[in-house]
């Protein structure tokens, strides 16, 4: 009961659609019309500022890292038990029915769930791996597949085999974020031209 119950708020919890009632609040009819037309944080940046755009950040991390971190530590779902609860607020960013199922590309949840599940370990890992691919790749779909590739080798590192739920909990949001990047994967990857010009 417990897994139903938490699995149904963290996917409520990632169905809010914070970032496109930040630009709303921001004086911004709709961040959808910006960028990429993702209801993400990056297009309430180009929207709205730095400021709106981290809090956007902010509370579409903390929309994954509350309800799985308060399933993990104070209830104590462990073991299978914890991994729809961990993908819920993921698949809940993106395909959010508060948004007719159509929602973002769920990067910012990502690193929510895993702040939820570790604290700082993970999200700290898995930010320097996306620093790394997006200076280096420029398209962003594959710098986001390159980190979480790169990711699930720090995951069987430092957690198996003590937490083989984590490498369950990886692949099911690798698989997600490929999916919610698939238009941009269609392309080939590519370093950007200032790093094939150091080659």
């Amino acid at each position: 009961m417990n897994v139903l119950l938490w699995t149904v708020l963290g996917f409520l919890s990632g169905a809010i659609p914070y970032s496109v009632l930040v630009g709303r609040i921001a004086g911004k009819r709709d961040i959808r019309q910006y960028g990429d037309h993702n209801p993400g944080a990056a297009n309430v940046l180009r929207a709205a500022g730095v400021g709106w755009g981290f809090l956007a950040l902010l509370l579409d991390a903390l929309k994954g890292a509350i309800p799985v971190g308060i399933a993990w530590f104070l209830v104590e779902l462990h073991g299978w038990q914890i991994v729809p609860v961990a993908l819920a607020p993921i698949a809940g960013h993106a395909f959010s029915p508060f948004l007719k199922w159509q929602g973002g590309k769920a990067v910012a949840v990502t690193f929510g769930i895993w702040t939820g599940l570790t604290v700082g370990a993970a999200p700290t890992i898995l930010g320097l791996l996306m620093g790394v691919f997006f200076a280096t790749t420029s398209v962003s779909g594959w710098a986001v597949l390159f980190a979480l590739l790169a990711f699930g080798g720090f995951l069987s590192l430092a957690y198996l085999p003590e937490l083989p739920e984590f490498l369950l909990i990886w692949l099911g949001n690798l698989l997600l974020l490929a999916w919610k990047h698939r238009s941009e994967l269609r392309e080939p990857p590519r370093l950007r031209h200032w790093f094939r010009r150091k080659q």
